[in-house]
């Protein structure tokens, strides 16, 4: 027998005899295997940090030194460790041991029988299937204002999805953290992010209790082998740091990366992304098929909203009484109604007074009042009421990135323009699947070109929120807004580049179909050929917004007056006309006045949005 052959042979003996070998494939196929690789979370062009290498930062969830940047060093470390019976590495790596039993053919009954602790924690989680939810966005929030993704597991036969288990991504945040150090940390990568496992009860009562944000429920098409793929790496990530971004390694990008151990063929992430969206994240899991079913569960506000308008004004104002005082129970014009009639007010008192009272914990006055108007309600029979009907679903919506191009006539000028959005919607862009009243707005360029002139940036908003909270009988919300950029305002005769932060406190209502606001504003801005270095001012801005079914339409009238004795007076109206879900046609006119001058301007734009 030639010697080459026998060799070969005795190789392939060797193989057969040792577990630690590979057996279906070699090692480099098995080190880029997508779920050798999912399990890694090796960045495959996702993101332009790190490619190549890992996205975790913590050396303890390696066991080669190279690992987080050789995953083929990595497979072979773990061959070498997980291998060997009664390992300790099994209990913490039972993922990786299960990819490596399936690959290389290891034949064990029980692996895991010496990991009491790791057993003790998966034989505690629901396993049956998985939701992910989409709490809607929350503009009070900076981590909250795109909305955030997680993950829930549920049990076989489950009661209730309060006794679920869900599973959140975020950063490691400290009490004294105020929200614009929170928002500079977490676009720097200044936090620490981890993986936490807390009963579905508390996120409940955090979301939609306690901020009023409409959740999403999504339950996945996945089967028990491949959730206990998700599980058992869970286990591996338990105390495992990686770095938090705020725009794109986030609650959602982290999320994708579970999704891709559980089903490595549906490739979420070889797609580059420069900001990962939360709802965007649902859409890639409809995209790859992921969904098999759509639960809206509703906030309470939009619960008490319902409740407010099965009432006339007379019982409306009725009820705030009777929130405040349930003695009126007692009087004439409450005794006087039919028995339906006295059920829906007594209910709205009640759900009014529990909104209002959300945040008191442990009040045994606000205890007693809820408690007197439950049993006042369910004293009187009560109507049949439909149910809450569902908004579009987030989905549904325009998507987060935009560009556009302008035509329009400053005065005598004509223009041109081009402008790019990163993210992600305003009053005017198509309404379906977003929030009532939310203007959220990042990295918004607009460059100009007038006649004879050349190209000019003309505005950039680096963020622009604006959130419009309808004040009703039983809620005195908050409007507000915050707009951060460069501009260019009339100064001195010139249209120089202003820096400006502007913001400010304000009111809304809602009457029929139309949102009317008012809101007070300050700004500071600082133009370099102009003094002094910083000018302040403030004012208001009154306008009205609506919403049709093939409109939007936004009229508005602000007056800003500065400390230099300057002030500048601006109307304009807006209207948008959506072509189909990403493609828009809008119209803007706009009249300007400063100290010394006026102009008026238009201009028609079409809009595009794209992921």
């Amino acid at each position: 027998m030639p010697s080459g052959i026998l060799l070969f042979i005795t190789f392939f003996v060797l193989i057969l005899a040792s577990p630690s070998a590979v057996l279906a494939s070699p090692l480099e196929e098995l080190a880029a295997a997508p779920r050798w690789q999912a399990l890694l979370h090796i960045n495959r062009g996702a993101t332009l940090r790190s490619r190549g290498q890992s996205y975790v930062d913590d050396a303890r969830f390696f066991l080669s030194e190279e690992g987080r940047s050789n995953s083929l060093a990595e497979l072979r470390r773990s061959i070498e460790v997980l291998g060997q019976p009664d390992a300790e590495e099994r209990c913490r790596f039972p993922a990786r041991y299960r990819y490596l039993a399936a690959t290389l053919g290891w034949d064990e009954p029980e692996p895991f029988s010496h990991c009491d602790e790791y057993q003790q924690w998966r034989s505690g989680i629901p396993d049956a299937s998985v939701v992910l939810v989409f709490p809607a966005a929350y503009l009070n929030s900076p981590s909250s204002m795109f909305g955030h993704t997680l993950l829930r597991f549920d049990a076989v036969d489950q009661q209730s999805d309060w006794y679920a288990w869900a599973v959140n991504f975020g950063a490691l945040v400290t009490a004294e953290d105020n929200s614009i150090f929170y928002i500079y940390r977490g676009l720097a990568g200044g936090y620490p992010g981890r993986f936490s496992t807390v009963s579905y009860v508390t996120k409940i009562q955090e979301y939609a209790h306690l901020e009023n944000r409409d959740m999403w429920e999504y339950r996945l098409d996945l089967d028990a082998n491949e959730i206990g793929w998700m599980i058992d790496h869970l286990w591996e990530l338990k105390e495992v740091d990686f770095d938090y971004y705020f725009l794109d390694e986030n609650c959602s990008f982290r999320l994708l990366e579970l999704l891709e151990v559980a089903r490595p063929e549906v490739d979420l992430l070889s797609d580059f992304r420069f900001a990962e969206v939360p709802v965007n994240t649902v859409r890639a899991i409809e995209g790859a098929g992921l969904i098999a079913s759509r639960l809206y569960r509703p906030s309470k506000a939009v619960e008490l909203e319902q409740a407010g308008e099965a009432l006339s004004a007379d019982e409306r104002s009725m009820a705030v009484r009777l929130m405040k005082s349930v003695s009126l129970a007692e009087q004439p014009e409450y005794q006087a109604l039919s028995q339906e009639r006295r059920h829906l007010v007594a209910r709205a008192a009640y759900q009014a007074a529990r909104f209002r009272d959300r945040s008191k914990e442990n009040n045994p006055e606000a205890a007693a009042n809820s408690y007197a108007l439950l049993r006042l309600m369910h004293a009187n029979t009560a109507p049949e009421l439909p149910p809450i009907r569902p908004p579009e679903p987030p989905e549904h919506g325009h998507a987060t990135q935009m560009i556009a191009m302008s035509g329009g006539q400053r005065d005598n000028n004509g223009f041109g323009e081009i402008q790019y959005r990163l993210t992600y919607h305003d009053w005017l862009d198509n309404h379906r699947g977003f929030l009532d009243g939310a203007w959220i707005e990042a990295l918004n360029l607009r460059v100009r070109r007038e006649e004879s002139d050349r190209w000019r940036l003309w505005q950039l908003d680096l963020v622009n929120i604006r959130s419009l909270a309808p004040r009703t009988a039983f809620v005195r919300p908050t409007s507000w807004f915050v707009h951060a950029g460069i501009d260019r305002p009339e100064v001195a005769g010139q249209r120089d580049a202003t820096r400006f932060v502007r913001g400010g406190p304000g009111m809304a209502w809602r009457v029929g179909g139309w949102l009317p606001y008012g809101y007070l504003q300050a700004r500071i801005e600082n133009n370099d050929n102009v003094d002094p270095f910083i000018n302040s001012g403030g004012g208001a801005e009154l306008g009205v917004l609506r919403h049709g079914n093939r409109y939007s339409f936004h009229l508005s009238a602000e007056s800003l007056y500065f400390a230099d004795d300057q002030y500048r007076h601006r109307g304009q109206i807006g209207l948008q006309l959506p072509i189909n879900q990403q493609n828009g046609i809008r119209l803007a006119a706009l009249h300007d006045e400063w100290r010394g001058g006026r102009e008026n301007s238009w201009m028609m734009t079409w809009r595009y949005y794209f992921d």
